[in-house]
């Protein structure tokens, strides 16, 4: 039996500097290859040392599935460690549709100096830090066994990832996804996504807090976002999960990321 390890790469990101991303690999026999999900904000999901806001528990959340499934994934956290201008020109991709002049999530001073780059990060996932955990580490290849996750502004860049790499991933987990409608055009929104409705669709599972202020109001749109989707998506790949009065805070994301990880794990092989 192999024990858990947690294992920190430095990767070249954007020809300018490197990005750090720990990943996670559970106790598995020797030889044994597993299922991946993929998650921004690495900084976050692991440990609740030194971090700015909260922690997903990740490690925690796999382990307590292996003891009642036994079923187990390795987990890639990618690094953010700038601020929250950088942190939203990072995370939002610019060929959506139009941008809006403002961010719902970033204060207007920042987000007047914000410049979209979700499109780099995007390149950053497929061609570096995916093909790097691949090689180094025993990961069962293919779509099937392949999810992304993320909150707020990756929870949209995990929505933009996976509908455009539809080939690679067979899961997203969205939660508190940025108000596609109010950062985006609205018309543009729906084109963008009508174009990546096609074939073999990954499992969309949205989830969002309804607590008062901001949270609330990415809830709306969720559910506005969900409701154009679900004319166009296969019913049983689209999944909503509204959790009342649930802030926008990794609190309420690390309850939701249990159940996608349950739903990911026995969706392999089905």
């Amino acid at each position: 039996m192999k024990t858990e390890e947690l294992i920190t790469m430095s990767l070249p990101y954007n020809e300018s500097r490197n990005k750090t991303v720990r990943v996670y690999v559970p106790a598995h026999e020797e030889g044994e290859t597993l299922p991946v999900i993929y998650m921004t904000d690495g900084q976050n999901v692991f440990d609740d040392e030194n971090v700015m806001f909260g922690c997903w528990y990740t490690r925690e959340a796999v382990r307590e599935e292996a003891e009642k499934t036994g079923k187990s994934v390795i987990i890639v956290g990618i690094h953010n460690d700038e601020g929250a201008m950088e942190r939203a020109s990072e995370l939002t991709p610019k060929s959506i549709g139009r941008m809006n002049p403002l961010r719902p999530d970033i204060p207007d001073e920042q987000a007047a100096m914000m410049k979209p780059a979700g499109e780099e990060f995007d390149d950053f996932v497929i061609n570096v830090v995916m093909p790097a955990v691949e090689e180094k580490f025993p990961v069962k290849k293919g779509r099937e066994n392949t999810a992304f996750c993320g909150s707020s502004s990756g929870g949209l860049v995990s929505f933009y990832i996976t509908l455009s790499h539809s080939d690679k991933f067979s899961a997203a987990g969205v939660f508190s996804l940025v108000p596609l409608y109010i950062v985006y055009d609205h018309d543009d929104v729906n084109n963008w996504i009508r174009s990546k409705i096609k074939g073999n669709m990954p499992y969309m599972y949205m989830f969002s807090g309804s607590a008062e202020g901001m949270e609330q109001e990415i809830c709306t749109n969720m559910e506005m976002t969900y409701e154009f989707m679900k004319d166009l998506y296969p019913s049983e790949k689209i999944k909503k999960v509204i959790s009342p009065d649930a802030p926008h805070h990794e609190s309420a994301w690390q309850g939701a990321f249990k159940d996608f990880l349950h739903i990911f794990l026995n969706s392999i092989g089905n």
